[in-house]
């Protein structure tokens, strides 16, 4: 009984990071490019200041797996990085010029983009042989965004937008400490890994995998850095939009919810390429109907799978491929290629483009890169029902 208590203890701490974690995105991702638009940012601008946030994922996450991975103190990165990084983003309170946010953002993202690779890392050797419950853990980051989400639109509407940043300081602020109650499995309970990090790269699924990450995450540029202002210009409400991104992260909690079902029933490939296919669907429908609130929700619905599948089967087959001494590397290389190189590069080319060829065939460019992310991947992988 009290092992029991202790492990429940122990995925408590881990979720409570997870649901701090990702409040302050339910804070940051709706209303953050908004918040630049109140300051009378560029569409180019923009686009500029949320590359240099997901820029910095393509290297900042590698840097601190590597620290991780040879001094064995994953957790004492993880609570320097949330620290570093609050401390740098409280100066946002403080300066709004475009050279000195953009500078100030990209230090304070070089921190805070260390943390979740590494936390990943930590989750799974806290989870032993009970990985397939990491969903119903993180489904818990899915909540605090919700939560964020939904109350900020209404709170935004009463006391203005202007006051964004002090919200997302407070909340990360609760992250930094609720990494303190976070315990650190023993190493010496990890795998050992089977290959070094380059072969295990250059395997021919590893390979299809990260570079489906890529893609995927690239298509989701124009969503992540525009769909607020997309969905304002066609007329919907700061309410109505803040209810929009929650929809869309609830229908991932539940797909969260499930997972450790699915997982093992039709195999984490499988699933993948069910989540690319129905990626290529969702940056269709938002390209030709956005003006119709019904097929926008079921769009946004379609985050269970653009995100949540996509995510969950991504992350159980980089762990399966990268273990022991290469683990925090490996989570780091995921959220570098994904969410660093394709989110970026997905928010730099939108910012350019929006404008030029309009939010429409911006879409569209969205749904042929998740299109080839779903060929390749179904061309080498060749994944079937019910394999891992």
């Amino acid at each position: 009984m009290f092992v029991k208590q202790k492990t429940s203890a122990e995925h408590q701490s881990l979720a409570g990071f997870y649901f701090f974690y990702f409040a302050s995105i339910g804070a940051y991702l709706p209303y953050w490019n908004l918040y630049l638009k109140h300051l009378e940012f560029s569409a180019r601008q923009i686009g500029e200041l949320s590359a240099v946030l997901l820029a910095t994922k393509i290297f900042a996450p590698y840097i601190w797996g590597w620290v991780a991975d040879h001094t064995g103190k994953r957790l004492s990165a993880i609570r320097l990085a949330s620290f570093t990084g609050m401390v740098i983003f409280s100066t946002t309170l403080i300066w709004q010029g475009y050279w000195v946010l953009l500078i100030v953002l990209a230090g304070y993202s070089f921190f805070w983009n260390a943390t979740l690779p590494q936390f990943e890392a930590a989750t799974m050797n806290n989870l032993g042989d009970s990985k397939q419950m990491y969903s119903r853990i993180r489904l818990w980051g899915s909540v605090g965004f919700i939560v964020t989400a939904s109350l900020m639109a209404p709170a935004l509407e009463k006391f203005g937008i202007e006051h964004l940043p002090w919200i997302i300081l407070i909340i990360l602020l609760f992250t930094w400490v609720n990494t303190l109650f976070v315990n650190e499995r023993p190493p010496s309970l990890q795998k050992i890994a089977p290959y070094s990090m380059l072969k295990t790269c250059l395997q021919p699924q590893v390979f299809a995998l990260l570079l489906a990450c890529f893609l995927i995450q690239a298509s989701h540029g124009p969503y992540y850095t525009f769909f607020s202002i997309y969905a304002e210009d066609n007329g919907y409400s700061r309410s109505l939009i803040g209810q929009l991104w929650s929809l869309g992260v609830l229908a991932e909690v539940v797909v969260f919810y499930y997972m450790y079902r699915w997982l093992p029933r039709f195999g984490a490939k499988f699933l993948l390429v069910v989540a690319m296919l129905l990626t290529v669907i969702r940056w269709w429908l938002i390209a030709y109907y956005v003006e119709y609130l019904s097929i926008l929700l079921f769009a946004q619905l379609l985050h269970a799978a653009s995100y949540g599948l996509f995510h969950a089967s991504a992350i159980h087959l980089i762990d399966g491929y990268f273990s022991g001494k290469i683990q925090g590397r490996g989570q780091a290389l995921f959220a570098s290629i994904s969410f660093g190189l394709g989110g970026s590069l997905g928010g730099l080319v939108s910012g350019y483009t929006w404008n030029s060829i309009g939010p429409s065939y911006v879409y569209l460019l969205a749904m042929c890169i998740a299109l080839i992310a779903f060929i390749q991947y179904l061309w080498i992988v060749k994944p079937s029902l019910g394999k891992a």
